[in-house]
Parts: C-alpha cells; structure tokens; sequence
C-alpha cells in the first residue's frame, strides 16, 4: 500500500519586497513512500528539500501539483484539501517532527509530549505514562519533564520534539533533521525508534544531513536536484 504519493508538484516563491519577483523552487516533483518505508530527500541545501516537505504537511501552498494522502482508506489530495480538513489529517493520519520545538508557556514537557495522544481522545493518565516511556528512551532527565522546555538546550528540546512527534500511530512520519542537535548517543536511539516505525508499517518522509544516520535509515534516497526549475533562455 502507498499511503503517501506526490505528483507534478511545482511552488514558487514571489519576492514582495523585491516588486514581485518570482522565485522558482521546484517543480514536476514525482515520488512516493510506501508502508514500511523511509524515504529520504537528499540534495544540497537550497535544492528545496525542506519545502517539499513543508507542502506535503500542508504548511506551504502549491502551485501545481497533487499530494495524495490515504485517509481512512480514501485517497485525499492535500494540496487542495480545505484548511479544516488538513487539521483532521494532522490529528488522524499525518505527523510532522519540525527541526525545531515550539515551546508553550507553562507547559509542562511531559505535557507537549502527550498531547498528540490527548487531542485523539486517549485517557490522558496513559498518554503521559507513554510520553514518560518516551522520554525515558531518549535520555532527557527525569528532573526536566515537569518543566517548560522553553529554557532548555537544544538537543533537549529537540528529544522532546521527537517524542511528541513519534509517539501517536500516524500511518505517515515527516522528518526534519530530527538528529541534528543530538550527540551520538541519541542519534542511535532515534534511529532505533524509527526502525520501529518501519516495522509497524509506517511510511516515513525525511531529511538527514547526517550521512551516518542517513545511510541508517534510507531505504531510498530521492534526489531533489531533479526537481530544480527550468529557467527559460
């Protein structure tokens, strides 16, 4: 099954301040992630890894192009799809772990951590005892998960990102340089944690700069320079 398909895809970017220069990013994007898969964007900084990935979240527009998400059985385009609609595929069926946290005031890590699971109905007991287990995993100390992690570092706050975003059974997994700000250590359990994901039958989407975890982890590498615009003579 391919839970995750993207066809034609095209974005630009128009330079407001620049009266309205275009900017052109990428464009005919073809590929999709299977079951059990993890395919992995590669390319130079700048090829449009990031935005690709930004586009199948749905927080990039699309300027052309489908993004087919299997929904319930159902295949939904995302690039078309109405905002309300979007929120329920990010609740339900599509999780994204962003390179960086956005921390909340006044909540707790622990708290970040479980809320995936809270906001789809689960008793809120059991989701902090699998945000605790989490946690656990990935060495943040046990002293820190009742604090805000607006004052942590950002390899911890980066773990903490990973375990809310790991922790809910999304049939699709987006990646954002997820082991960037982690030491070797911790590099080692993420890749272990996406393994799992694999063998649950998880279709994974990422980018890793790092060319050890990503030889650890790509079962494909989808190289995004082929996706670069053609600018006309």
């Amino acid at each position: 099954m391919t839970p995750l398909r993207v066809q034609s895809l095209a974005k630009t970017f128009t330079m407001h301040l620049r009266d309205g220069v275009v900017l052109p990013v990428v464009d005919n994007v073809d590929f999709e992630v299977n079951e059990g898969e993890c395919v992995v964007l590669g390319g130079p900084s700048g090829a449009g890894k990031s935005s690709i990935l930004k586009m199948v979240y749905g927080n990039y527009g699309v300027d052309a192009g489908h993004i087919w998400l299997t929904h319930d059985g159902v295949d939904i385009d995302l690039a078309t799809a109405d905002p309300r609609l979007v929120l329920t595929l990010r609740r339900d069926t599509i999780a994204y772990v962003s390179q960086f946290l956005r921390t909340v005031p006044r909540v707790s890590a622990l708290d970040v951590v479980a809320e995936p699971l809270v906001i789809r109905g689960a008793d809120k007991a059991e989701a902090q005892d699998r945000a605790r287990t989490l946690l656990a995993q990935l060495n943040l100390p046990e002293r820190l998960w009742s604090l805000p992690p607006a004052t942590f570092s950002g390899g911890e706050q980066q773990r903490v990102n990973i375990a809310r975003g790991f922790i809910t059974d999304h049939k699709v997994l987006l990646l954002d340089e997820p082991t960037a700000s982690l030491d070797a250590t911790n590099r080692a359990v993420v890749v272990a944690m996406i393994a799992e994901k694999k063998a649950a039958g998880t279709a994974l989407l990422g980018i890793f700069h790092d060319e050890d975890v990503r030889s650890q982890v790509a079962d494909r590498i989808v190289d995004v320079t082929a996706f670069a615009p053609r600018i006309a003579a």
